[in-house]
């Protein structure tokens, strides 16, 4: 996608002065991100996981699951506490716009760094699609909204579990769903959520859609690079 000069994780990485190192709060179910982000080959940042385990145990996206994210978020941050780290994060999306605990100082979240990369490129418009159901997409637009970005239209899957199995058929339909009017006027498309794997078709539904598409996971990137 389009940004600052020099701008996409593998530039940034490779003009790094020194090592960075980003502390993931790591989703105990999320397989997708440690894969996603080895992926780029990023040389000079490196990546250290703490997974943060919920008492109930659930994966299934609910008001309890993340109101426990954001309570073991405290917790394993003395997991990471001896480490040097440029960055912290929970990699969640949607942790951040559905309530809970506040999250420790300095700790940022995947939407946070979704909104930072739609800022770095001045886009102000934008059309959503998430795994999610429905009403937690709808919450997730109304946040880009409040933050100044402008949700078009968005689309979701309906999925309160199971966002790792989505293959990528079902993610290129999902991008068919919004109206085309919606697509066009929006400056990119953003593909939320950091638990299924988009990196395979981001490039192709960059050439598809003619503008810039954006997943949870290389915002992650980006923001940590």
């Amino acid at each position: 996608m389009p940004r600052r000069p020099d701008g996409t994780p593998t530039a940034l990485d490779a003009a790094a002065g020194r090592t960075r190192r980003a502390g993931l709060l790591l989703p105990w179910a999320n397989v997708a991100v440690e894969s996603e982000l080895a992926r780029l080959g990023l040389r000079n940042l490196v990546f250290h996981h703490a997974r943060l385990v919920p008492p109930s145990r659930t994966t299934a996206i609910d008001d309890s699951f993340w109101h426990r994210l954001r309570e073991a978020s405290a917790q394993s941050l003395h997991s990471l506490a001896h480490i040097p780290l440029d960055v912290m994060m929970l990699v969640c999306a949607s942790a951040h716009f559905t309530g809970g605990p506040p999250l420790p100082t300095g700790v940022s979240t995947a939407f946070d760094a979704l909104l930072q990369a739609l800022a770095e490129v001045t886009v102000i418009r934008v059309v959503l699609v998430t795994p999610y159901p429905a009403p937690v997409t709808a919450a997730e637009a109304a946040a880009f909204t409040e933050a100044g970005v402008e949700a078009q239209a968005h689309a979701s899957l309906g999925l309160t579990d199971g966002s790792p199995e989505v293959a990528p058929d079902r993610i290129r339909a999902l991008v068919e769903a919004p109206p085309p009017a919606a697509v066009e006027r929006a400056g990119a498309l953003v593909v939320s959520c950091t638990g299924w794997h988009t990196l395979p078709v981001v490039a192709e539904l960059e050439q598809y859609l003619g503008k810039p598409v954006l997943s949870s996971n290389l915002a992650i990137a980006l923001m940590a690079a």
